[in-house]
């Protein structure tokens, strides 16, 4: 049989102990690796410390390291593949949750998601620069076609 739950209020977290989750003020700052990775601009922390590190990543217009701390008002340039995003600070978690609350976290610029969505249609219509048709070992016909292509270009009969 399973354990019977029960409620301990000796458990609750207390204000100043390291689990109770505070709300932060506006003078609180957090890492900037921590709040993309709160944000969900990257699946985990390890991989927004490496952007940042990488130089993907500015904060009021100046490059970051990971342990620099932004707080509301701040403007953070994300580049994700060829898409640059310039957000606004809007708050701050110190938890990752849902993406509804990362939403709440910042504000993209108008100018920001123009640019994006320009972006993304350009690179919609452009061409492949290669197509590989993973086909996989050519067949018997295809290997026939192909040495009577190199036979006439070499001026066999």
């Amino acid at each position: 049989m399973g354990r019977l739950l029960t409620w301990h209020p000796e458990r609750i977290p207390k204000p100043g102990s390291a689990w109770y989750s505070s709300p932060m003020s506006d003078d609180a700052r957090i890492r900037v690796d921590k709040w993309l990775w709160a944000a969900r601009f990257y699946k985990t922390r390890s991989l927004a410390t490496e952007a940042v590190a990488g130089g993907k990543v500015e904060v009021n217009g100046d490059r970051a390291k990971p342990a620099k701390e932004v707080g509301p008002g701040d403007e953070v340039r994300v580049r994700l593949g060829p898409y640059e995003h310039i957000v606004m600070v809007r708050g701050l978690a110190a938890r990752r949750g849902s993406a509804r609350d990362a939403q709440g976290l910042y504000e993209e610029t108008p100018e920001s998601r123009a640019a994006r969505e320009r972006l993304a249609e350009q690179l919609r219509l452009a061409p492949a620069a290669f197509v590989w048709e993973d086909k996989g070992r050519p067949t018997k016909k295809d290997r026939r076609s192909l040495d009577r292509f190199r036979d006439d270009r070499r001026g066999r009969p």
